[in-house]
């Protein structure tokens, strides 16, 4: 089971400048309407093939729009042998800027 991080946990680890760096496994359309500064955009359907784009000595935060894809998502991370955490709640309960 992933760690979970909450959405202000997060917004103030980016404030801080900590190296965070945030997965976003929604769909294309709806990061158009705006992502986590930063975030690295790889819609859920796609993760274990695109999983070379990751590095297993880092860590991940993870996220969706509403917090079901980004916990199967961390469960596809974890077993591959990723670092991963869940941003709860996802996008929707997200309050920082966005990009």
């Amino acid at each position: 089971m992933a760690k979970q991080v909450t959405p202000e946990e997060v917004s103030k680890r980016l404030q801080n400048g900590e190296e965070v760096t945030v997965i976003d496994v929604r769909e294309s359309s709806e990061v158009a309407t705006g992502k986590i500064p930063g975030a690295k955009h790889i819609p859920l359907g796609q993760l274990a093939l695109r999983k070379g784009e990751l590095d297993k000595s880092k860590s991940y935060i993870i996220t969706c729009q509403s917090g079901n894809r980004s916990k199967a998502a961390c469960g596809i991370l974890e077993a591959l042998g990723y670092k991963v955490e869940d941003m709860i709640g996802g996008m929707n309960n997200w309050s920082d800027k966005t990009e």
